[in-house]
């Protein structure tokens, strides 16, 4: 005989409705925070709104197409004030971008160096390295930027009075001018260089690859200095060697031709990777500590030198720990270039500043540089994550 167990279908349903729930109280109060914040928001917008129209200041992105009037004194791309607020915008983001990745790669290389002479075992290196850590991270970046940028505005000469060290090369308090070089052969260098850097990626990890297969390594760096050298020369090449060399040349009051690096750049540029570089500093140093002694000794005792221990051994479980850290110093080195507005260099925010002064869409202004950072800092971030699961270990 089967007994019919008692359902308990209602009670349950009861229950899972019930106050005393968990999972019930968790969706309740959710709500009620996604309901606060929808709230508040719309309050912000509509009070924005409201006040916009009060003052009969039209809200929009339509001023972007409109002439931006203003000049823009260091321009990657072509550019005339009869062009666009929006070109004048996507200038001063490629400035942006252009002083940021040049301070991450030196300030790294800086960084790394620093680090390492702080964990050396020459007394006299390790003090440097250390006063120059502490002095640096505890002055202010501002106070840095004006500084560097007296240095270099004070301490040179005008244009007809300007250093010549190297034939075509001058230093004045406008800059530094360069040879440079002009032709449709550049597009076909620039493209050869882009391929020999990835062709050398790729070898890399192919090499790195075959070694845990095989024991047998490859000569990557002869390889990819050999593409590097040889695809640029084959660019030339078939563009028919279209190259000619600018020399930079005075005419009036200042050099014409060639390629110009201006004091804003230059003392920006120094006041990123002098601040940075002992961040990284320590970041680094840090890291290698972290790695167990037994390494260490493990090393030598296998006649591996001090320097090949650290490049073989030590580095490659010290990045596990250095990268989290060195991703948010990346992050700084792009929010800090915005004090490039301190000492007149065209950043996004200066050239946003003088469109939201012209135009008067405050709001429109603010929200594009917030999102060129954003954009800008969610690439970084999501380019160093994925290189921090390329090396981290994977647990068996």
């Amino acid at each position: 005989m089967t007994t019919k167990a008692p359902s308990s279908s209602p009670r349950r349903a009861g229950q899972r409705l019930s106050w005393r729930n968990p999972s019930v109280r968790s969706a309740v109060y959710q709500g009620l925070l996604l309901a606060l914040v929808a709230a508040a928001a719309w309050y912000l917008l509509s009070n924005t709104l409201a006040n916009l129209a009060q003052r009969n200041i039209s809200s929009g992105f339509g001023f972007l197409g409109r002439e931006a009037g203003f000049a823009i004194g260091e321009t990657p791309i072509a550019y005339t004030p009869a062009d666009t607020y929006g070109r004048a915008i996507l200038v001063g983001l490629l400035n942006t971008l252009r002083v940021s990745v040049v301070c991450i790669v030196v300030a790294t290389l800086l960084g790394t160096l620093l680090g390492m002479a702080r964990l050396s075992h020459n007394w006299l290196i390790a003090r440097l390295a250390g006063v120059y850590i502490e002095f640096v991270r505890n002055v202010p970046l501002l106070l840095q930027l004006f500084f560097w940028y007296a240095i270099i505005t004070e301490s040179t000469p005008g244009p007809r009075q300007a250093l010549n060290p190297l034939p075509g090369v001058f230093l004045s308090n406008r800059g530094l001018k360069l040879p440079g070089l002009q032709g449709d052969a550049l597009d076909w260098i620039a493209g050869g260089l882009a391929l020999a850097v990835l062709l050398s990626v790729l070898l890399w990890h192919g090499a790195r690859k075959m070694r845990l297969r095989s024991g047998k390594p490859l000569p990557v760096l002869r390889i990819a200095a050999t593409l590097l050298l040889a695809l640029p020369l084959a660019g030339w090449w078939f563009s028919g060697a279209a190259l000619a060399l600018d020399m930079p040349h005075l005419r009036g009051f200042n050099f014409q031709g060639g390629i110009s690096l201006s004091p804003e750049f230059a003392a920006l540029t120094m006041g990123l990777v002098v601040y940075t570089s002992a961040f990284i500093a320590e970041v680094v140093r840090s890291g290698v500590q972290s790695v167990s002694r037994g390494q260490w000794e493990a090393a030598q005792a296998l006649g591996l030198s001090r320097g090949r221990t650290l490049r073989l051994v030590i580095l490659p479980q010290a990045l596990r720990v250095i990268v989290p850290p060195m991703t948010s110093q990346f992050l700084n080195v792009t929010k800090n270039s915005s004090l490039a507005v301190a000492i007149g260099y065209p950043d996004i925010v200066s050239v946003v500043n003088t469109t939201l002064n012209q135009t008067g869409q405050a709001v429109e202004g603010i929200m594009i540089i917030m999102a060129a950072y954003l954009a800008v800092s969610l690439a970084i971030a999501l380019l160093m994550n994925w290189y921090n699961r390329r090396i981290a270990l994977v647990e068996r």
